[in-house]
């Protein structure tokens, strides 16, 4: 790979940055979530149905960031679903996610962090059952857009060149964060002890996502809302705002590091209590 492949490469990669790999608490499958979501029947206080809230993370982590959000929104009585995230590309991973709101019966909230946002935005659009979105220091791109765009179109990233690593697999390329450079680009905010598991337990995205384009956005037809995390060293927080305030995003502001569903899980969950309340 050559220097200036490397470096295109890199500039974008923390388009795929996204949630956690590691909270407190036990990780919430989505067999688990899906099985206590069918044990009980879940009502609002006027007794309608709750709607389920799926979870979508991205790369350098996996469904494990969301437990202290799951966590609240389960005890409040909300049916959850965490699904893996395959991290290959955006339209096949968009596919994927897809497939399972397919499988889902009645409303649906989708909650996204970083990357997960593409694949919210693409794979809600035409799906009835989706009645909202919520993003979470996520990209939410308009159609032919790509990940590559929208992180440079601000400055501010500090995920450069010397932050990755990157190892090829088969006929792609894997983008890992470095160890030295993991928290402090990535989760500020997030006890040492935490960081460091999340790092060992980081799950890689396929660069080639970066110039994959976003197809017809669900944000036009769906309500959606937007969690900015200001202190964003992945993903500028001047990005976050001009996404939230193109789709017409109900948007809050929270002092948190791009991983704001683990640095600020409260105000996570009440965002989306207030997404599935509408």
């Amino acid at each position: 790979m050559t220097t200036a492949t490397r470096r295109t490469l890199l500039a974008g990669s923390a388009a795929v940055a996204t949630g956690s790999a590691f909270a407190a608490g036990s990780v919430l499958t989505a067999s688990a979530a899906l099985a206590a979501s069918a044990a009980q029947a879940h009502t609002r206080g006027d007794g309608g149905q709750k709607p389920t809230v799926v979870l979508v993370h991205g790369a350098f982590a996996d469904a494990s960031g969301w437990n202290d959000v799951a966590t609240r929104l389960i005890r409040d009585g909300y049916p959850v679903i965490a699904p893996p995230n395959p991290l290959r590309g955006v339209a096949a991973d968009s596919a994927y996610l897809a497939s399972i709101l397919a499988t889902l019966e009645g409303p649906l909230v989708v909650a996204a962090h970083s990357y997960g946002g593409i694949l919210a935005t693409n794979a809600a659009t035409g799906n009835a059952n989706v009645k909202a979105l919520v993003y979470v220091a996520a990209f939410a791109p308009d159609q032919g857009e790509t990940l590559l765009g929208l992180q440079t179109k601000y400055p501010g990233s500090r995920l450069d060149e010397s932050a990755l690593d990157f190892r090829p697999h088969g006929d792609g390329v894997d983008g890992y964060i470095r160890k030295e450079v993991f928290r402090d680009v990535f989760a500020g905010d997030v006890p040492k002890a935490t960081t460091d598991l999340m790092w060992a337990g980081q799950r890689p995205g396929d660069v080639r996502t970066l110039q994959e384009p976003s197809g017809a956005p669900a944000w036009r037809s769906i309500p959606s809302w937007y969690l900015v995390a200001r202190d964003d060293r992945v993903l500028p927080a001047a990005a976050q705002r001009f996404m939230a305030q193109r789709a017409g995003a109900r948007t809050v502001e929270v002092g948190a590091s791009h991983v704001a569903m683990i640095a600020q899980p409260a105000a996570t969950a009440d965002l989306i209590r207030r997404a599935a309340a509408r």
